[in-house]
């Protein structure tokens, strides 16, 4: 049994990640903790501040409004659960400081889901915004990220490697959390620039231990300029990277492919770190 984490914030319930963690409950069972994150979550402004200018601090509604908001969509995961005979957990008592207490609640998982375009969209539409960045960034446990539009669950799993550590790291989480998922294609494809796959000999010996139907590709153009394209060619991908290091973060979102996937590309993406 896995212990599965659900991050909310306080007003938006995404759907889809609730379906995603069911889908993953039917497969093994598992335990849903529902984090629900106060939505006046100020962290970031003060521990972070914002990159290149002075903080914009979001518009909140009545407080008597959003806490009822918040309520219902407590009552609606209970529901849920219940209704499908789930076995699970609340915490909605974290506070001021949601988002550090989330990568604390994340120490204690074992794989966490978010809904990539609800994440606290109130205060940045465009995702990954900024609280997105810093709980990806934080997290100490593999996440899911799952996008609100309809989706099939995957069919095709696209392992993203570009010879670094990270890459290999997040495909070794994947094969231990999601064993069964394993016996599907797999596509590992060196996403990196140069002629030749990196390490490609020890790679292939890691990947074709645990992937049985696996084949390795190298593109053959930029990656950054063709991956979503040829991504958006699979069917029913799920994409498994390392991308999201804690070091440098504004900076690596500025170059990250993975970026305009999460913001362009409606598939669920895979991303663990250490």
């Amino acid at each position: 049994m896995k212990k599965i984490l659900l991050a909310f914030d306080g007003q938006h319930f995404s759907e889809s990640a609730f379906d995603f963690a069911y889908h993953l409950h039917t497969m093994q069972p598992a335990l849903l903790t529902g984090a629900f994150l106060s939505h006046k979550d100020y962290t970031t402004v003060w521990q972070y501040g914002v990159p290149g200018g002075a903080a914009v601090l979001p518009t909140w509604g009545l407080e008597d409004e959003d806490e009822k908001v918040a309520e219902k969509n407590i009552h609606h995961f209970e529901t849920l659960c219940q209704n499908n005979g789930i076995d699970f957990r609340v915490h909605n008592d974290l506070g001021a400081y949601a988002l550090y207490e989330i990568s604390k609640e994340s120490r204690f998982a074992d794989l966490m889901i978010i809904g990539s375009e609800l994440f606290y969209e109130n205060i940045g539409r465009i995702q990954p915004n900024d609280y997105m960045k810093y709980a990806l960034r934080d997290t100490e446990c593999p996440v899911i990220l799952v996008p609100e539009e309809k989706f099939k669950f995957p069919d095709n799993i696209v392992l993203a490697y570009d010879g670094s550590e990270s890459s290999v790291y997040a495909i070794k989480q994947f094969t231990y959390l999601f064993p069964e998922w394993c016996k599907k294609r797999t596509i590992l494809v060196y996403v990196g620039e140069g002629n030749e796959i990196p390490s490609q000999i020890y790679i292939e010996e890691l990947a074709a231990r645990h992937f049985s139907n696996l084949t390795l590709f190298k593109m053959d153009v930029s990656p950054r300029n063709h991956f979503i394209t040829w991504l958006a060619d699979q069917k029913n991908p799920l994409l498994v990277t390392g991308a999201f290091g804690r070091g440098g973060l504004n900076e690596f979102f500025r170059k990250s492919f993975i970026t305009d996937i999460i913001r362009d590309y409606k598939t669920p993406v895979f991303i663990a770190h250490k």
